[in-house]
């Protein structure tokens, strides 16, 4: 990379310019349409069409992790990443299962946070606000990667003339921007776009890099005969057995684990609508999998020698195979991706903070309000960390998906396991969370070792099945299994 190919500051908060007046303009005409009831803002009136609806979970789920970190994975270890997403995409067959499921509780007894329906159906609010906490303590490392994505991104093209403090406030003012003002509509309809440009750029670049190359042939030819190694199993040395299961293990329940994306499961019109969703994330899922792989590849042709992978994509837009308008484009999709990632997780926690903290009984107009300082709180916060150096948000940031495991057993028992207690969901949840705390942050255990997530799983497990079968359901507790299935056939959900 040679300082003549770095972009221009100037054009670069330019095109980040355009951007969010775009973004702007679609939020202030995504309020107009807002009619003030909590179901409206949190979301969107639960009248969110099917292409809208996966446009905007694929833009939330494939965030910066996508072109930052899988295609840095790629860079340096090879096909191992692409083995690694295709076991979270293969996750994403579980929405085939539990996105009926999620739409008819939901709709049924309206819900407005995944937090919320775990505490009806094993009637406790207890359990209801041990989820959102749970959801409140892992999701805030995700936010803090998302925030050090931008920087990491803005101030590698720029050389570090966009500064990683500029970078992530210029993150955090727009994802407060977009939720604040219209809530879960304004999300969708930014999310929307985000995607369409996210894909289309990168489809563009990874072209252009392989045309540079010589085309598909060459590029492949190049690969084999300098990076032999990468396009073997287990590859150059990153991906180990151990470490793919480590990893792979716990993203494979992220659809359902991860409370900003299974919320999403909420707003559809219809149960057309809820299928189309789905299709449209599955259907950009494997096609964006394979672009930030290949474009991984196309990097160690075209910006070898890299000794922090993390900067691939960088290194990749200042290599000078890729046209500036492209370049920028991409950019804006990257940031895009992780804005909407942010507001996402922003957003589904000011929901479970305002319905399960707060309460129900509050007017419509005050848990918004609630939910609207938690947002600011959870950005300012995540924009903060993102800033210090310190150990501590690495080793959070490792806890982020095993954490999030803990409540794998309680919504897979929700839906088919009439069995399970408020007692035995309470105990998963706590005993699992303060296991993951324990072994990453006190006895050292790494996210690189399958011990951690294994054990936070069997644990979970363990305490959900054993003290419900030694409890009794709550009073009021609901029946989502016999209750739902009238529902579920008559649809022809599996």
């Amino acid at each position: 990379m040679t300082p003549a190919n770095l972009i221009d500051t100037t054009t670069l908060w330019a095109a980040i310019a355009v951007f969010a007046a775009f973004g702007i303009v679609l939020a202030w005409r995504a309020a107009r349409q807002n009619s003030g009831t909590v179901a409206d803002y949190y979301l969107g009136g639960r009248d969110i069409g099917g292409l809208v609806a996966g446009l905007s979970y694929a833009a939330t789920t494939y965030s910066a992790f996508m072109l930052v970190v899988l295609t840095g994975l790629t860079y340096r270890g090879g096909v191992g990443a692409l083995g690694f997403e295709l076991i979270y995409f293969a996750g994403l067959s579980l929405l085939v299962i539990f996105a009926p499921r999620f739409w008819l509780a939901a709709r049924k007894w309206g819900f407005i946070s995944p937090a919320e329906m775990l505490g009806a159906r094993y009637g406790s609010p207890m359990v209801a606000r041990l989820t959102a906490l749970v959801g409140l303590i892992f999701l805030l490392p995700y936010c803090t990667t998302q925030m050090a994505g931008i920087g990491l991104l803005l101030s590698g093209v720029t050389g570090g003339d966009i500064t990683l403090f500029q970078a992530v406030v210029t993150g955090a003012v727009l994802a407060v921007f977009w939720t604040l003002f219209a809530g879960l509509r304004s999300v969708a309809w930014t999310d929307a776009v985000q995607a369409a440009v996210m894909m289309g750029a990168g489809l563009l670049a990874v072209g252009f890099a392989i045309a540079t190359i010589g085309g598909v042939g060459p590029f492949i030819a190049a690969t084999q005969d300098t990076h032999a190694a990468w396009l073997t199993v287990p590859g150059p040395g990153l991906w180990s057995f151990n470490t793919f299961i480590a990893l792979s293990f716990p993203w494979f329940f992220f659809a359902i684990s991860n409370p900003q994306v299974s919320q999403r499961l909420f707003i559809m019109r219809d149960f057309g609508a809820m299928r189309r969703m789905v299709l449209w994330v599955l259907g950009f899922g494997l096609v964006f999998t394979l672009v930030a792989v290949i474009w991984g590849f196309a990097a160690l042709q075209l910006a070898p020698g890299l000794d922090n992978t993390s900067t691939a994509t960088p290194a990749l837009l200042t290599s000078g195979a890729i046209p500036l308008w492209v370049a920028l484009l991409l950019i804006i999709g990257i940031l895009a991706a992780a804005v909407s990632t942010l507001d996402s997780i922003a957003l589904t926690v000011g929901a479970m903070v305002a319905r399960d903290f707060v309460g129900i009984t509050r007017s419509d107009a005050a848990q918004i309000m609630v939910g609207r300082v938690v947002v600011v709180g959870v950005i300012v916060f995540a924009a903060w960390f993102a800033l210090q150096s310190t150990r501590i948000v690495d080793q959070l940031a490792a806890l982020s998906a095993a954490g999030l495991l803990v409540t794998v057993p309680p919504i897979i028992g929700a839906f088919f396991w009439s069995r399970g207690t408020a007692s035995g969901a309470l105990a998963c949840m706590a005993g699992g969370a303060l296991l993951a705390i324990y072994m990453a942050m006190v006895a050292g255990v790494s996210v690189f070792n399958p011990v951690l997530a294994f054990s936070v799983a069997g644990v979970s497990v363990a305490l959900f099945v054993g003290v419900s079968l030694l409890t009794k359901p709550a009073k009021g507790a609901l029946d989502f299994k016999a209750e739902l299935a009238p529902d579920l056939a008559r649809h022809g959900a599996w």
